[in-house]
């Protein structure tokens, strides 16, 4: 007797946007995380992998002026990125997308403008989704690798906080050598500057807090943090996968609350 396997009804998934540029690097990155979490959403949902059944999705990169130096001079400067960032979102509305995923967490701190202006979007938000998640995992703590930009908007304070963590950040010499990681490693492609920075602040918090999660929180840490060798064997949790996988869940029509996103391994095979 042949064994027939029954699967869901198929409807098509939904259009998605990538706001990225933010830079480049991390932007085409978070393409791959989020095809990489379609294919996991289709395994979930029973459904046979092909070509056909991934959802139509647009990626916006832009030219986008420095989010740090805008949030410590005039974030609405007509300069900086804040008119980019609009410009971005009317592009991917124009292209009928129905979600959206900020390719960077600083620029989460434009999230409630880029939400309130384009009400017809869902613009996901990186840091509530990544909260949700170690909640769920039990967490009480986490060490939070960031921008000075985004440690300035308070963007995972406030987030972890509602969510019972406390977040654990570096001193003011551990956060300039992040951004020396950031500027002068992954946005040069000097990766191996990048790790070395990353791992020589982490390396002190890790003796200080034990076992506790590393969110990454800037779209570029990933790209080098996990092959430093402060990082072995430490629960690294990245925020942009666990965006992926929520617009992922959008795009095939699993919208959820914030803590049902919480799935997700912390990094992916």
């Amino acid at each position: 007797m042949t064994e027939v396997k029954l699967h869901m009804p198929w409807r098509p998934p939904r259009a998605v946007g990538i706001l990225g540029g933010m830079g480049p690097a991390a932007g085409a990155d978070f393409v791959r995380l989020f095809v990489q979490a379609c294919t996991q959403q289709l395994r979930e949902l029973g459904l046979p992998v092909h070509d056909q059944a991934y959802p139509e999705h647009w990626l916006v990169q832009l030219p986008m002026p420095d989010r740090t130096q805008a949030l410590r001079g005039d974030p609405q400067s007509p300069m900086g990125p804040a008119p980019h960032l609009l410009q971005g979102m009317g592009r991917l509305a124009a292209l009928g997308v129905r979600s959206v995923a900020l390719a960077c967490n600083t620029a989460h701190a434009w999230h409630g403008q880029l939400q309130a202006l384009f009400p017809q979007l869902h613009v996901l938000h990186i840091a509530r989704q990544t909260a949700a998640h170690l909640q769920a995992m039990g967490s009480r703590q986490a060490i939070v690798l960031a921008t000075e930009g985004t440690y300035d908007s308070g963007l995972y304070d406030a987030a972890l906080a509602g969510h019972g963590i406390a977040p654990l950040l570096p001193d003011a010499a551990g956060r300039a050598q992040l951004m020396r990681g950031i500027y002068a490693g992954v946005k040069q492609g000097d990766m191996a500057l990048a790790a070395q920075c990353f791992g020589e602040v982490l390396e002190p918090l890790l003796q200080r807090h034990v076992n506790v999660p590393v969110i990454m929180g800037c779209t570029e840490i990933p790209l080098a943090l996990p092959q430093a060798p402060q990082a072995r064997g430490t629960r690294l949790v990245d925020p942009a996968w666990i965006l992926a996988v929520a617009l992922a869940r959008d795009a095939y029509g699993r919208q959820a609350q914030e803590s049902e996103y919480a799935t997700s391994p912390e990094v992916p095979e």
